[in-house]
């Protein structure tokens, strides 16, 4: 996906926002229609009919005729594909798109390429209905046959050409690398190499509170309340395209310094689920602590470090090159000896074993043992071998 940023003029957004109502509206009566299906009632209708009825649906409704039957036309194609995506086991079940988080529309077929290179930084797309609109190069416009244009939350409108880019090539003598994630330092490298993802400035953490204490004393509905809202979205887009810029590049730089690449095997959505209520036996309806602010903390620090969108990056980038080991106990166990106990790592960052004295630091111990694909089994606390794919030389600084 190449994305760029569009900047339409303001007759252009309000036409832009009636489209982006028109596909959102269509897509959520197609998913209101599904949903009333039942086995004892015929099946829902498929793509031509749903057709036929926008097509009576315009003739009566001025409003609706207003917009592009080609935007209207492919959200009822596209929630189509997500209902066999659903089915077929690859994707979850189609949800309701809401006003202003569900923000936009998809063009596909000979109008997708109709695009003008203005200069060396600017160019221009024809949307339907709405006319040439200009966005800024970065890159060099890919040969697509369909590009959605979406708006964040942060108010700012995009062009995305659907274009799956080659993955990068293997170096030859590029040997394996372990990354061991983590809260502290984002991403720890079996050569020794500590990374850190960029997050929240002190700047942008005070200008936060200040703006979330004047939100929480603003009526709801009112003007004011909506600029706050932009104003706090626009933080976070900041942040988040910072977190993105960080994969973005860390993961080109994996995927062209080595051949295999191991990460730990982590289900990241469990681990960052709200712990469940406690109970207190001896209280009818209250409840014990349950660590919940320590753990919204942990949470936040997990997510705030792009676990899961570094590996989805890099099995992107680096396609059949990216391995996921065991990651039961990578952080105790000695990289140099295989001995496995609690005591081996005294603090977050520092790692000693209790029984060789080996020291490294923590992190990176656990990265060693990642790249080396070891994983322990708990029953019998002694090092086992994961099989991969293959097995090339380590590095040396990782040796």
């Amino acid at each position: 996906m190449s994305r760029f940023r569009m900047y339409p003029t303001t007759e252009q957004q309000v036409t832009l926002l009636e489209q982006c109502r028109h596909a959102r509206y269509l897509w959520n009566l197609a998913l209101e229609q599904w949903s009333m299906w039942s086995r004892d009632k015929r099946r829902t209708p498929g793509f031509a009919e749903v057709c036929r009825q926008l097509t009576e649906a315009r003739a009566v409704f001025g409003w609706l005729r207003a917009g592009s039957q080609t935007v209207q036309q492919q959200a009822l194609r596209d929630f189509g594909q997500a209902v066999r995506n659903f089915y077929a086991g690859t994707h979850r079940r189609p949800t309701w798109r809401k006003a202003g988080l569900h923000e936009g529309f998809r063009i596909v077929g000979g109008q997708a390429s109709r695009v003008v290179i203005v200069n060396r930084k600017w160019a221009r797309a024809l949307v339907p209905k709405v006319g040439w609109v200009s966005f800024r190069l970065t890159r060099a416009v890919p040969d697509a046959k369909s590009y959605r244009i979406t708006l964040d939350r942060a108010g700012r409108w995009h062009i995305a050409f659907a274009v799956v880019p080659p993955p990068i090539a293997a170096p030859e003598t590029g040997g394996a690398v372990g990354v061991d994630r983590g809260v502290a330092v984002s991403a720890a490298l079996s050569t020794g190499e500590l990374l850190t993802c960029p997050g929240w400035t002190e700047a942008e953490q005070s200008r936060l509170k200040h703006l979330q204490r004047r939100l929480a004393r603003c009526r709801r509905g009112s003007n004011r309340r909506g600029r706050i809202k932009a104003a706090i979205a626009k933080l976070y887009a900041r942040v988040r395209d910072r977190r993105k810029d960080w994969v973005e590049k860390t993961s080109t730089d994996l995927a062209r310094r080595f051949e295999v690449i191991r990460v730990e095997d982590l289900r990241i959505a469990q681990m960052t689920k709200r712990p469940k209520p406690k109970f207190d036996p001896d209280r009818p309806g209250g409840f014990l602590p349950n660590r919940r602010r320590a753990k919204a903390g942990l949470n936040r620090g997990i997510l705030a470090n792009g676990w899961g969108l570094l590996v989805r990056r890099l099995e992107n980038k680096a396609s059949g090159r990216v391995e996921k080991v065991h990651p039961a106990y990578t952080s105790q166990t000695c990289s140099a000896c295989g001995h496995c106990a609690a005591e081996n790592r005294e603090s977050q960052a520092v790692f000693q074993c209790v029984a060789c004295g080996h020291q490294l630091h923590a992190d990176v111990n656990a990265a060693v043992n990642i790249a080396a694909g070891r994983a322990v089994s708990a029953r019998r606390g002694t090092p086992v071998r994961v099989s991969p794919k293959r097995e090339p030389q380590l590095t040396a600084s990782a040796q």
